[in-house]
């Protein structure tokens, strides 16, 4: 459930619902228009009285109604039968977020036909995803960069020794550069724009992509059609801020992190999970800055859904690290 998409794992079908966590709702009849992919296809696209919007921001829920509407929505499309009986749901969350947060999508999950709710932290079920045996005693760092938050932990045990989160996320780099193209070209661009730049020519690295691309926007001068050309570097610069934020939580982490469980981590390496990790070169960046081996698991936007799966087919050995509601 996250700001970004929305990740459904259905017992012994797999992943069946993958699709971006947006609504479009239209505001004079107060009714939705789309959800979803159709509703994603929408942003930046619609007339007055049509909002297309995330109603889930930082990880946790912003619009209550529309989260709601939206999670009965996928529900449902996972589960035919949802209005003949509720579901068990495992619902994953950030680390950082506080109780009444947590109560706010137990209420939203209810609401959208849930029966018994459990709630497990995103970084615990990334490492299960990536087939790390979590119940060892050995110690294992997670880095989990979603699209609105960032997640830092230190597992031992099936259970979390130390965690950290931040409230920013790739959807934190589609905006850092808006804001430079906003300052440096004089151009506005919308966020879905900024993202396709992200992914085409963005690098966290010097030595990285070298690429260059023509953004079409509105200038911020002349309020008409405009265009601009932007480099790869100047991504990296735009992305600078964000980025420099989540290395110094990992490095944090590290220190704090016991000496043991430490020495298992420069053994074994920090794994990377989440979208925003796909930025060219920011495992070689975590290397870089911290001396340890990072990898990518093999799936970084379904990892938190697949460890999800996993436990739900094995919630004896996670029962200590679950809320139950």
């Amino acid at each position: 459930m996250g700001t970004e998409n929305i990740v459904i794992y259905v017992k012994k079908r797999g992943i069946v619902v993958n699709e971006p966590s947006v609504i479009a709702v239209d505001t004079e009849r107060n009714t939705v228009v789309a959800v979803g992919k159709e509703a994603y296809a929408m942003q930046g696209r619609t007339p007055g009285n049509i909002a297309a919007y995330h109603p889930l921001q930082a990880g946790v829920i912003a619009d209550y109604d529309a989260t709601a509407y939206m999670l009965h929505y996928f529900i449902g499309k996972a589960i035919r039968k949802v209005r003949l009986f509720k579901p068990r749901v495992l619902v994953c969350v950030p680390s950082g977020i506080t109780n009444v947060e947590r109560r706010a999508v137990m209420e939203a999950l209810v609401q959208a036909g849930a029966g018994k709710i459990v709630i497990m932290e995103e970084t615990l079920a990334a490492a299960v995803g990536a087939g790390i045996d979590t119940a060892r005693s050995n110690g294992s760092m997670v880095v989990d960069l979603g699209g609105g938050t960032t997640d830092v932990a230190v597992l031992s045990l099936s259970g979390i020794v130390i965690s950290a989160s931040l409230r920013l996320g790739s959807r934190t780099f589609d905006q850092a550069v808006q804001q430079y193209l906003e300052r440096y070209k004089h151009i506005t661009v919308g966020c879905g724009t900024a993202e396709k730049l992200k992914i085409l020519i963005g690098t966290a690295l010097a030595d990285g992509k070298q690429d260059t691309a023509v953004v079409h926007g509105r200038s911020t001068e002349t309020g008409l059609p405009a265009e601009a050309d932007i480099d790869s570097q100047e991504i990296r610069q735009a992305l600078q801020e964000p980025l420099d934020c989540i290395l110094k939580t990992i490095l944090d982490m590290l220190e704090k992190t016991p000496p043991e469980l430490a020495a298992d981590i420069a053994d074994h390496g920090i794994l990377l999970t989440g979208g925003g990790m796909l930025l060219d070169g920011l495992d070689r960046l975590i290397v870089q800055k911290t001396g340890i081996a990072a990898y990518l698991c093999e799936a970084p936007l379904l990892c938190v859904a697949q460890g999800a799966g996993k436990a739900l087919r094995h919630m004896n050995d996670f029962k200590n690290n679950m809320e139950d509601i």
